[in-house]
């Protein structure tokens, strides 16, 4: 995204706009070293060189970031306006937020608004609240985003580690919010809060009217951390049964020896062993070989729902084990769980090759 079509055409809009900056320089640059940088590394390396091409003054550096940003094509190279307010705004944090609140329009401020909540927390948070009532949908979801306590990609927001509670009004105000943009916000939000302080979250979600179809929606997609844990407060939410009363049987792997880009396939039945419908939430945990030996768990949603006494109900899924970016697959004896509410029930082995 950060290369040199891009770098030409961000150029050419700041020589439209600024008199005395020079594209050609600018480019030679920003471009030095350009293939050795990640991503991130491009964009930051973009605002460093920025701010010897802009004026001086910060505010007419910002005015001028903010007549060019439109011009540009939306998406992730537009973090970078936001992420030179991050970097040279601290002396100017009214002026700077109002900037973050633009940008956010074209991209998100998500991250640079983190370099205010961490200087000066009352103060940004005060600006938040604000926002979260913003007719502007994407300013409404830079209010939760950028107030996450843990932001991927960012530090942790310690403040609301802490203080939990720091952060409720701006979530009281999303609850039902129209955009699905900034209902997922609000629920992987509440799902970060659930992390270090599971009782504040549930204590809020609690408080909160089910029966809306947004606000049902976000609790869900909140809990789901929670839920996977059997966490009996997370699992009280929804109504989910606490006194698990079932068997697994017939429980079978198509294949127990896998290469990697094989899929594994895998059959059981859940039966009833209550008088009364349980309603369930059944996982399956796959167990990871890791580079050193050791097996690390990854909980994967498999299906919700409702058992009648002495019912059973067949069950079957098909994973390809392929790498991620994020997962990379070593050799070796693999395990597989069923999880129901929380409990493991029955586990078989795999080994897998790569």
């Amino acid at each position: 995204m950060f290369n040199k079509t891009f770098y030409s055409r961000l150029a050419d809009e700041f020589a439209e706009v600024h008199k005395n900056f020079n594209p050609h320089k600018f480019i030679l640059d920003v471009t030095r070293g350009l293939s050795d940088r990640s991503l991130n590394e491009r964009m930051r390396n973009t605002s460093l060189v920025l701010k010897n091409h802009l004026p001086n003054d910060y505010k007419k550096a910002v005015e001028i970031l903010q007549t060019v940003i439109p011009q540009m094509p939306g998406g992730y190279t537009n973090l970078l306006f936001p992420d030179f307010v991050g970097l040279y705004g601290h002396d100017h944090v009214d002026h700077s937020m109002e900037a973050l609140k633009f940008f956010t329009r074209f991209g998100s401020s998500e991250f640079a608004v983190r370099e205010f909540l961490k200087r000066d927390f009352r103060k940004a948070i005060g600006y938040m609240n604000q926002w979260a009532k913003d007719k502007n949908y994407h300013v409404r979801r830079l209010a939760s985003e950028g107030s996450r306590p843990r932001l991927p990609w960012s530090f942790k927001l310690e403040e609301v580690i802490k203080n939990p509670t720091a952060t409720f009004a701006i979530l009281e105000q999303l609850k039902q919010d129209p955009e699905l943009y900034v209902r997922k916000s609000v629920a992987n939000h509440l799902n970060d809060i659930s992390k270090d302080n599971p009782n504040h979250m549930l204590t809020l979600v609690n408080s909160w009217d089910k029966s809306h179809a947004h606000t049902s929606w976000i609790i869900k997609h909140a809990s789901r951390s929670l839920i996977k844990k059997g966490h009996s407060g997370s699992l009280a939410v929804f109504d989910f049964e606490k006194n698990v009363k079932v068997n697994i049987e017939n429980f079978v792997l198509k294949n127990t020896k896998l290469k990697l880009g094989d899929t594994l396939q895998f059959d059981f039945d859940v039966v009833s062993k209550k008088k009364t419908s349980q309603k369930l939430v059944i996982d399956y945990l796959i167990h990871y070989r890791k580079k050193h030996g050791e097996l690390s768990p990854k909980v994967f949603k498999l299906t919700e729902l409702t058992l009648l006494p002495a019912q059973r109900t067949h069950l079957s899924k098909k994973q390809k084990m392929k790498d991620f970016t994020t997962r990379k697959h070593f050799a070796g004896v693999h395990e597989l769980e069923i999880q129901v509410n929380g409990r493991i029930l029955d586990k078989r082995q795999f080994h897998l090759s790569v």
